[in-house]
Formats: structure tokens, sequence, C-alpha cells
């Protein structure tokens, strides 16, 4: 099976055509078609290809199925005998992003 490791929002994924993924957000509509160029490494079932850094002329194609944002985390810092305490909440955004196509270049 095909594959590839691309590099988008600071982080490194292993994608496969045909499955969906949730990256760091990503500017675009629903529905809206993606390209990364950045693609560090490319497996085609055969030969592996990698590149020094990136692989050229290589990029993965994909669709944005939707945007959201993840679950809530609790962000709590104390200092002990200062009273000092503070609670606050995040929640992550993202973009889920469905691969359609891995070309090698």
């Amino acid at each position: 099976m095909p594959y590839a490791i691309i590099k988008t929002g600071g982080k490194q994924f292993r994608v496969e055509p045909g499955r969906t993924y949730k990256i760091p957000s990503l500017a675009g509509e629903a529905g809206g078609k993606i390209e990364f160029n950045d693609v560090l490494l490319g497996n085609d079932g055969k030969n592996v290809k990698t590149g020094v850094p990136s692989l050229d002329g290589a990029k993965v194609t994909g669709e944005i199925v939707r945007h959201g944002r993840g679950d809530k985390i609790i962000v709590f810092k104390q200092k002990r005998r200062k009273n000092y305490a503070r609670k606050r909440g995040h929640r992550q955004g993202f973009t889920e992003v469905r691969i359609n196509d891995i070309s090698l270049g």
C-alpha cells in the first residue's frame, strides 16, 4: 500500500490514500481541495524514496472534510505557599483531511 510522510503545521504525518487525518488548522472551506508539497518520504509499494530534506516534485492531494476543535484540556498552574493558582481550559483547533492521491513525481 502506498504511503507518504508529509510535514504540515510543524508536525509530521504518515498518510495513505483514502484515509482521513486530523491535522492542525488549515485555511480553506470544507469540501475544498488541498495540496501538500512538503513530502519527506514516499513509498509506492515497491520503491521507497527519501528526500533531503523533501522530495522534489512530490505532492499529496486531499480534500478538507471539516474544521473542528479537539477535546478540552485543563491547564493548571500553582506555586505552593504563594497563594497562586490559575486554572484554564484549552481546545486545539484541527482540520480533518481526506487524502485522495500521492504523487512522488
